[in-house]
């Protein structure tokens, strides 16, 4: 369905319409509708990840209590959960989710320069969760060799779904990342193609900076883990050795020779830690426009803030060995990486201070959107003071395989996108929908998640100094581990459990909300494009007979002289109230 050239020819934009609900609502060519399904498909998924992890959390508080989690069941949990909540979840709901929705209607265009790829990419998404899915269901099951599926117990007998399993988990990522490589096609080329007038570089909100140098990231990065997925592929079905090294399984020679572990090591994590990005960029963005608006305030150092992501984006490809301490590598190689991954903290503290100056004299309203940004601020900062400890090579060492890493971990990569992915629903549902949640219900679900998050993980960083390791299915009598870790381990597993059910508010007062009252155009008095489109919520086409027209950044809250205390993006300049812009810093 792509659009005319023209916009203002009514006739010929009506003619692209879908008229039936299958190409309205299925086979959908329009954005939004794709972000919906993209977002519904990985929350999904994202269900059945936090079912898993309360499956595990049960088996670790209560050992040998529970007859249908057997030690290969938790292996299995434990490589399902991690892979669809980093590569299923997050990748997909910020890009494919957020991407799709935001991107076009931030820009100021009708859609994706390439609807019909965009549709495609969405369904190879499906298809590849499908694949994953199905893992549950063969022979041996889902494989049980960790998220990071290190060769060569992935593909050796013994380890849980070492044939069927590891074949469909290796196909299904291979999927995956054609679904994202056609989906970021189109968020690239939109950026860069299909910005209304006005509508500069330095002027775009930086929600679209963030999922934008994300999405090149993904380009770049996610074809290292297709070679290593295709790879190992090769060496479990055909007998190559590409990372299969020749070692007795079962008693016998194997028929692999000459194969590097280590090689996958580094193909895996030159895709990892750029990947903590591509989920990180997009959050950062978010984070920025929903400050900015709830606390009537431009964003402080919009310039530092772009090129704080680009400089993040670039030194990203440069730190994937901090993951690889344990692995033997040479001092010299972990010393640099040390020093980079000590650099890369430079544009994130950047982000962090500029967050902090935003909020300082604002004219903050604690609404539910608010108030998951400041709970992704304290958790950020948090989650990144320890990973200063394990980005430094002698205290990585004996912290390695422990339960602190499980719990910085999860505090980056886990809480904390999560909790800027509430920011992001509450703050753009009544866009979405055209209806109004509720506040108050809204409220206890932050604090419930945000509380509850704190007294999950904060005891595991202490159970990891203690030495207690992860990835163990039970640990039994063992003189170095005290008997109050594991009355700890009861703890977290009751907090987990609470957190699981306080998400039930939030499915709750979203269904609920979709039959309540209407919401505004505008409800929050926010400045950028999005909320300026003629229909409400946008129909298909999103700007009707013409594009707007942009005058000036997105962040022109509280301008002194204005009539009000925001200034749209496409609103003309006013006299005595024209604001601050980047393209025109001396205008």
């Amino acid at each position: 369905m792509a659009y005319v050239a023209i916009a203002d020819r009514d006739h010929e934009h009506e003619l692209h319409d879908p008229h039936t609900f299958i190409t309205k609502y299925v086979w959908s060519q329009d954005h939004k509708v794709i972000a919906i399904q993209y977002s519904l498909t990985a929350i999904f998924v994202g269900v059945i990840a936090l079912l898993l992890s309360g499956m595990m959390r049960l088996q670790l508080a209560f050992p040998d209590s529970f007859s249908f989690i057997a030690p290969q069941d938790y292996y299995q949990f434990v490589t399902i959960h991690g892979m669809i909540m980093v590569i299923y979840l997050l990748t997909a709901l910020f890009l494919g989710g957020f991407g799709n929705y935001l991107i076009p209607l931030m820009c100021g265009s009708r859609d994706m320069v390439f609807p019909f790829m965009n549709m495609l990419s969405y369904w190879v998404y499906l298809l590849s969760v499908i694949i994953l899915l199905t893992s549950f269901f063969v022979p041996g099951g889902p494989t049980g060799a960790g998220w990071t599926l290190y060769p060569p117990q992935a593909v050796m007998q013994g380890t849980p779904g070492s044939s069927w399993g590891i074949i469909l988990m290796l196909v299904s990522l291979g999927v995956f990342i054609v679904a994202f490589t056609m989906g970021g096609l189109n968020y690239v080329t939109t950026v860069l193609q299909a910005r209304c007038k006005g509508m500069t570089l330095m002027r775009m909100p930086l929600s679209v900076w963030g999922i934008f140098i994300a999405t090149i990231l993904g380009l770049l990065a996610f074809p290292a883990l297709l070679v290593s997925a295709i790879m190992m592929t090769l060496d479990a079905t055909i007998g190559t050795s590409f990372f299969m090294p020749a070692v007795l399984e079962a008693g016998m020679q194997n028929d692999h020779e000459g194969g590097s572990p280590i090689l996958f090591q580094h193909l895996f994590w030159f895709f990892g830690h750029p990947e903590v990005y591509i989920v990180a960029l997009p959050a950062f963005g978010l984070v920025s426009d929903i400050l900015a608006c709830h606390a009537r305030k431009n964003i402080f150092g919009y310039r530092q803030m772009v090129w704080a992501i680009v400089a993040i984006g670039g030194l990203s490809f440069i730190v994937w060995a901090h993951h690889m301490y344990v692995s033997g590598m040479d001092p010299y190689f972990g010393f640099f990486f040390a020093t980079t991954t000590l650099i890369i903290a430079v544009p994130t503290a950047i982000k962090v201070y500029n967050w902090v100056l935003t909020l300082y004299e604002g004219d903050i309203h604690l609404r539910v959107p608010m108030l998951f940004c400041i709970g992704f601020i304290f958790t950020f900062i948090h989650g990144g003071l320890t990973g200063l400890f394990l980005g430094n090579v002698v205290v990585d060492l004996p912290l390695s395989d422990t339960y602190f890493v499980v719990g910085h971990f999860h505090m980056v990569m886990g809480v904390s996108p999560v909790l800027v992915v509430f920011a992001a629903i509450y703050h753009w549902y009544p866009k979405i929908t055209g209806k109004m949640y509720n506040e108050t219900m809204g409220k206890w679900h932050f604090w419930f998640t945000f509380l509850g998050a704190y007294s999950i993980y904060l005891p595991m960083h202490y159970l990891g100094i203690l030495g207690v390791p992860r990835r163990y299915f039970s640990y039994g009598p063992t003189e170095f581990i005290p008997e109050s870790a594991q009355a700890m381990n009861v703890g977290i597993t009751y907090s987990a459990l609470f957190v699981a059910a306080a998400q039930i508010l939030f499915f709750v007062n979203m269904f609920m909300s979709l039959r309540g009252k209407k919401s505004d155009p505008n409800p929050w008095g926010a400045t950028t494009l999005e909320w300026r489109t003629p229909q409400h919520p946008p129909k298909h086409g999103n700007w009707g007979p013409s594009l707007p027209t942009v005058y000036r950044w997105a962040y022109d809250y509280s301008v002194p002289g204005a009539a009000k205390d925001f200034i749209s993006q496409d609103e003309p300049a006013a006299p005595g109230a024209e604001g601050f812009d980047p393209e025109h810093p001396n205008g």
